[in-house]
């Protein structure tokens, strides 16, 4: 049954997706929180198609599947709402109501401890109100009834909880896609359910490319080697059992290892020649329950980086990760000193396991993560606590030129990774980058009002210019951004943009700006035109 809600719940979510995405309080194309909340939702469906035990088992599975599927902010504080709700239902083989209710509860906490300042007006408000307000005193049916309610009535009431979206006029996107979600999982348990597929996310389907590996290749790389085991109780003592003696194992056998434990499931993503030997060791400890080996040559990774990288690169002090989408750009940030790209940005936000991935590919004893969009944070941050094998810093680059600086300023001969931290932390803070994109609706701002379809430029969340005319919402935008007093002004123009347009745009600029260094770069990135970067 629970397995079914919650595939009912990402129905509804698909159905949904496209309204929640459209709550976005700014008036850009940034509106993801419907993909990204099912995507993570699909994962933990996903994860319990091969688990279909006690309902305890069930909801740990779901709960371990978002938590590497997360995408976005509202898709890890989702996985955590499910990760809080597996702790309520610990042991438990069958919930009434008053069960369900108290592991509502632990959600909430749960919710609440992921996010480092809690804003009230979000999901974890629709969650906290819908559960208060549910009737645990009754059944299921009626619990099920009165949370529902009770996170609609929440849901209405964000707009008076803050400012951005009473100005915008929505309600909280991350919210909407909670309740739409939990509507879904009623139907489920009314019987109310559909055969219907869940509808299909922004995420590119991997590719396999057959022709990287014929009948004359060589097994050069190896073997991308994950699993989940449950360990067994008839082969383990499960109150004692350490798992490093796995790990251990892995580290020595194996290579670019990330693996945890969740309950009694162990976690494994190993690259090796020979993942027979692994899986025959693991059966020693428990069974398999989802098992996957892609030959390394054939693997699509979502990481831009080549994958005939060699199969142990050698150790270094620092190793960098971050997020960029256009080829252009993605180059740039490679050769700024990145050393992996993971394709992402806006609407396009990486999960938990791309970072995983991106960290097991590099020897570092330090890696510095920049997100570059305060929407892909969170994944990192999980990313960071899940991985062993390296320490990993997540800085607080919010945009493409804070990136961009910091990597530039990482000093990686320095030892004392503290200072190289606070050294890049400080060259980012005195950073400005501007954007333009289409704008998608109506819009005020301090100083600009904005109409739907023109151009808009905005720094952070604070617009700045509109113009039909893109070339002179660019003009005004870097003219607003503080060009004059200025040094360096980097300019990356996007996919939609000709290239002899972008020239005049810089020859103009030049022009009225002399003492302004400004070098011009074919970014290829989808949804901005324009990125000003200037420090």
């Amino acid at each position: 049954m629970f397995a079914t809600m919650l595939r009912q719940g990402a129905v509804q979510l698909g159905r949904d997706k496209k309204v929640v995405n459209d709550l976005n309080v700014f008036p850009i194309p940034d509106g993801d929180t419907g993909d990204n909340m099912l995507m993570t939702l699909k994962a933990g469906c996903n994860a319990l198609k091969d688990n279909m035990g006690t309902l305890s088992e069930a909801a740990s599975a779901a709960s371990s599947g978002m938590l590497l599927g997360a995408r976005g902010n509202s898709g890890v504080i989702l996985s955590r709402i499910f990760a809080g709700l597996a702790k309520g239902l610990q042991d438990v083989d069958k919930a009434d109501a008053k069960a369900l209710a108290k592991a509502m509860q632990a959600a909430v906490d749960e919710a609440y401890k992921s996010v480092p300042v809690p804003v009230e007006g979000t999901i974890i408000t629709v969650l906290r109100e819908g559960v208060a307000g549910a009737d645990a005193n009754s059944d299921l049916n009626q619990y099920f009834e009165t949370l529902l309610e009770a996170m609609q009535v929440s849901l209405d009431h964000t707009p008076e909880l803050l400012q951005v979206l009473k100005d915008a006029g929505v309600v909280d996107s991350g919210g909407a896609g909670l309740v739409s979600i939990f509507r879904g999982m009623n139907d489920g348990l009314n019987g109310l359910i559909s055969d219907e597929e869940i509808a299909p996310t922004a995420a590119a389907t991997p590719t396999v490319e057959l022709d990287k590996f014929t009948e004359d290749s060589t097994l050069e790389f190896g073997y991308c080697t994950e699993f989940l085991l449950r360990l067994m109780r008839s082969k383990v003592d499960l109150e004692t059992f350490d798992e490093n003696v796995i790990f251990d194992y892995l580290n020595r056998v194996g290579e670019s290892v990330v693996a945890f434990r969740e309950g009694t499931i162990i976690k494994v993503h190993v690259h090796t020649f020979t993942p027979g030997v692994i899986l025959n060791e693991m059966q020693k400890y428990g069974e398999f329950l989802t098992l996957k080996i892609e030959n390394m040559a054939l693997q699509h990774h979502q990481s831009t980086n080549q994958d005939n990288a060699s199969f142990k690169t050698p150790p270094k002090k620092y190793g960098v990760v971050t997020v960029a989408s256009g080829e252009g750009l993605i180059n740039a940030f490679r050769e700024i000193g990145a050393d992996e790209v993971i394709a992402g940005g806006q609407t396009m936000n990486p999960a938990t396991q791309d970072f995983l991935d991106a960290f097991a590919r590099i020897n570092a004893q330090h890696i510095l993560v920049f997100p570059n969009n305060k929407n892909i944070k969170m994944a990192a941050d999980q990313a960071a606590e899940l991985y062993k094998n390296a320490d990993i810093h997540v800085l607080p680059s919010t945009t493409i030129g804070e990136g961009y600086y910091g990597i530039g300023y990482i000093d990686r001969d320095n030892p004392d990774e503290d200072e190289v931290i606070a050294s890049v932390t400080e060259i980012m803070q005195s950073v400005v980058t501007g954007m333009i994109s289409t704008a998608i609706r109506e819009a005020e701002g301090d100083q600009v009002s904005v109409h739907t379809g023109d151009y808009v430029g905005y720094s952070g969340k604070q617009l700045l210019s509109d113009s039909p005319d893109r070339e002179a919402a660019a003009k005004a935008l870097v003219e607003r951004l503080g060009a004059a007093s200025r040094d360096v002004m980097l300019v990356f123009f996007g996919e939609q943009v000709p290239q002899n347009e972008a020239e005049r745009l810089v020859a103009d600029l030049q022009t009225r700006y002399k003492n302004l260094e400004i070098m011009l770069n074919n970014g290829q990135q989808p949804v901005y035109d324009y990125i000003f970067v200037l420090c």
